[in-house]
């Protein structure tokens, strides 16, 4: 718990507002709690979204470049969107899975050396802080406050010493979530192609129609990276859809080449 709002406070810095930063940490003393299931997964939503609609769309314009037939896309398309999502899926399964197993295994490890040699580990922690600067005498009341209580300590020292700053994420949640999002974004390119079969006007105009659409679906995911990037709306947006248009252009003047060889 903290008496801050933490969303005014990150507006005031965009913002460059210090009036808004105090107003946000001085709140009448009404604590707000740290976020801990909001957008705990968003992350991988929107990567695995971008990815998804990145690498499918990729393959239409190859395909496209190609001239190939809308057959071609769709079966191509569907592949590549089950095939990778599964992949990306047990990729963020296993990185997560690892990065908490590893982070637990350190966990355990600092908690009994500070039970077993607290001494040293005080001796750690004070050389720690005078590489940062602090001077020896406050470094030295600072561990010793820091170290009255067992979980406080080890938590510092797992971010001071190691590094590691321990993931609440469950992996299998974080690959559901991967997946439901590359599957749903990586279908836009190509449910273009099965609107396509039913509507003529949508024959006529295939491949405008799915860049237009993943562009604009491009845009509005790359927003959501400020999230966790802080950029302004605007500049994501724009960085994510020339990103990913520049990927579409490759894998189309791929498609182009390898069309005419064959």
């Amino acid at each position: 718990m903290i008496s801050r709002n933490l969303e005014k406070a990150r507006s005031a810095f965009r913002r460059n507002d210090p009036e808004a930063s105090r107003r946000a940490h001085d709140n009448g003393g009404a604590p707000e709690e740290h976020q801990t299931g909001h957008g705990q997964y968003l992350k991988s939503f929107v990567y695995g979204g971008l990815d998804g609609i990145v690498t499918t769309f990729a393959v239409v314009a190859g395909v496209a470049g190609a001239n190939l037939s809308a057959s071609i896309v769709l079966i191509l398309g569907v592949a590549n969107l089950i095939a990778d999502g599964i992949s990306m899926a047990f990729g963020d399964y296993l990185s997560t899975k690892a990065e908490n197993e590893y982070a637990a295994a350190e966990r355990v490890r600092e908690t009994w050396e500070v039970q077993n040699y607290p001494e040293g580990e005080k001796k750690e922690m004070i050389e720690l802080y005078i590489e940062k600067g602090i001077a020896p005498e406050d470094a030295k009341i600072a561990v010793d406050a820091l170290s009255k209580i067992e979980k406080p300590w080890v938590d510092i020292m797992m971010v001071e010493e190691l590094g590691l700053v321990e993931n609440p994420e469950s992996p299998l949640k974080n690959a559901l979530v991967t997946f439901g999002s590359f599957v749903f974004f990586g279908a836009i390119p190509v449910l273009i192609y099965v609107i396509a079969k039913f509507i003529p006007f949508f024959a006529a105009h295939t491949f405008v129609l799915a860049c237009s659409l993943t562009g604009i679906t491009l845009f509005i995911l790359g927003t959501l990276k400020i999230y966790f990037t802080r950029q302004p709306w605007y500049r994501a947006g724009m960085e994510m859809l020339l990103l990913g248009g520049f990927a579409a252009a490759a894998a189309y003047v791929v498609g182009v080449m390898f069309g005419r060889l064959a």
